[in-house]
């Protein structure tokens, strides 16, 4: 004979039992979920292939991209991204610096930028760029497009090629974050010269990078 408190300890222990399997499950689901979620949206690697972003980066270089950052908040003059290109038999990647950003009017002068008319005063001292290709007229750049540039200003195909030529915000997978090999701060390895302005109003801070 089967008394109640009997029955009430075996269904006891089968919700007991059955929750852990729920919980187990939910844990796996969790696990995988956060590892598919790094994967395709976190962090990604990617070596360097060529110096076109020397002495920022050179050929070997290995680092992560940050491909949530610009989820979270805009793309910034300055950064350094990748960006994503479809070639005629393939898609490449490749590493450039944010110049340009939407709605402004860029040109390059005698080996400079421009912004909406202003010369731009960059943070680091890039060499003068020989040619300015198809910004040698002033161009206005579209709601969702960036002009980009190669630090290595002079040996390389950006913004200025035909084959490049504006950026769309779709086609930038992310930020250039962590250079592995030396475990640093892409923004904090930049082997350029830093500007030494002579008065506040001149500082990089202050200078013509209209936002």
């Amino acid at each position: 004979m089967k008394y109640d408190f009997d029955l009430e300890d075996h269904s006891k222990k089968r919700k007991e039992i059955f929750l852990r399997v729920v919980l187990w499950i939910l844990e796996i689901a969790v696990v995988l979920f956060v590892a598919y979620a790094i994967t395709h949206f976190g962090l990604e690697k990617m070596t360097v292939s060529g110096d076109y972003m020397k002495p920022t980066l050179k050929d070997g270089d290995e680092i992560l991209i940050n491909k949530m950052s610009y989820h979270l908040h805009k793309v910034k003059r300055n950064d350094v991204v990748v960006v994503k290109h479809d070639g005629s038999q393939h898609s490449y990647y490749t590493i450039e610096r944010v110049i340009g950003l939407p709605g402004e009017k860029l040109q390059i002068k005698d080996g400079s930028v421009y912004i909406n008319g202003k010369k731009l005063k960059e943070k680091y001292d890039f060499p003068q760029m020989e040619n300015g290709g198809l910004a040698l007229e002033e161009l206005k750049l579209g709601a969702d497009e960036y002009f980009m540039l190669c630090d290595n200003r002079n040996e390389c195909e950006d913004s200025r090629n035909a084959n490049v030529g504006n950026v769309l915000k779709s086609d930038i997978v992310g930020k250039a974050w962590i250079r592995t090999n030396s475990i640093t701060l892409i923004n904090y390895i930049n082997a350029f010269e830093h500007e030494k302005p002579s008065d506040p109003s001149a500082s990089p801070e202050a200078s013509a990078q209209t936002k």
